[in-house]
């Protein structure tokens, strides 16, 4: 997938007709998840690929992971309306990542909701807000630890990218939440997935493996005030200095492309943490935002 073009243009015609209206109608109030987007039509050993084209010929896996339990639903919302529009500028336009492809995913609880994780494609055209909106907003989850790590385990386990095989050059997946981690196990991956795993699935061994091959990111986001310590301390036991703190949802794009920029080394500390004041983030949240955006991990 990914063969296509972005075309900002074509992109504002449809975003401008959303300005007024609500999630379920722009995504198209759906009851139930997506066919298409269900992991278990993956079977045991299906991929999502982001191959290179003559048009991307050194294409840039991105995975977008968006909560969508409870409030948390408006983020794919305003991604939906704006924000899209606004990180593709950042990454083609201002030449952040080259040959960008995205793919959006939404996740639940993997114990009570009915969609706990639905997958889109890598697409780098105006595609990836057809299967953006193709998202079903459940609205679930039974209690605060949700499923996050289930992209992860997707990453790992159900992808095909040029950019490792031909270059060993990892993608990037970013987890956005406001809540802790729910443990995964061999039942929820059965439920999921529609298999289960041979050995005992590990929240460790799930962040390793898809480390191997994707530089990873969470981005831990309220707009209700601060965010506990105890929170994004039980966050940094699991994936070390890989949290990203923010407290303004309407950021979330400028965070993520600050990071790419960085990460990809096509933008300055400097740009970075004027881009950031201009999105109206903390000066706190700037602090450690970059510190963490510059990590590269090791292998």
């Amino acid at each position: 997938m990914g063969y296509s073009s972005w075309s900002d243009e074509a992109y504002r015609s449809v975003s401008r007709k959303r300005a007024s209206r609500s999630g379920s109608e722009i995504f198209r109030g759906q009851r139930s998840i997506d066919p298409l987007m269900d992991p278990k039509a993956l079977g045991i050993a299906g991929t999502r690929e982001a191959r290179d084209s003559e048009h991307h010929p050194e294409s840039v896996p991105i995975i977008v992971a968006f909560d969508v339990t409870g409030s948390m639903g408006h983020i794919p919302t305003m991604f939906a309306q704006k924000l899209l529009g606004k990180l593709m500028l950042m990454l083609v336009e201002r030449g952040y990542v080259t040959d960008p492809q995205l793919l959006f995913a939404a996740v639940g609880d993997a114990v009570v909701d009915n969609a706990p994780l639905q997958i889109g494609q890598f697409e780098s055209g105006l595609e990836m807000d057809m299967w953006l909106t193709r998202i079903w907003l459940e609205n679930g989850g039974g209690d605060a630890p949700e499923s996050y790590l289930l992209p992860h385990w997707f990453a790992a386990h159900h992808t095909a990218v040029d950019s490792w095989e031909k270059r060993q050059k990892k993608g990037y997946l970013f987890s956005i939440g406001d809540a802790s981690n729910k443990p995964l196990d061999n039942a929820q991956i059965d439920r999921v997935f529609g298999y289960r795993p041979a050995e005992a699935v590990q929240d460790r061994a799930v962040i390793d493996a898809a480390a191997a091959q994707w530089e990873m990111f969470h981005i831990l986001v309220s707009n209700r005030g601060e965010i506990p310590d105890t929170l994004q301390q039980h966050w940094r036991d699991l994936m070390g200095d890989r949290i990203l703190v923010l407290h303004k949802t309407e950021s979330i794009c400028d965070v993520i492309g600050v990071t790419l920029g960085l990460q990809e080394k096509r933008l300055s500390e400097a740009d970075a943490r004027t881009t950031l004041e201009e999105a109206d983030v903390s000066q706190t949240d700037i602090q450690a935002i970059l510190k963490t955006a510059i990590l590269k991990t090791v292998g």
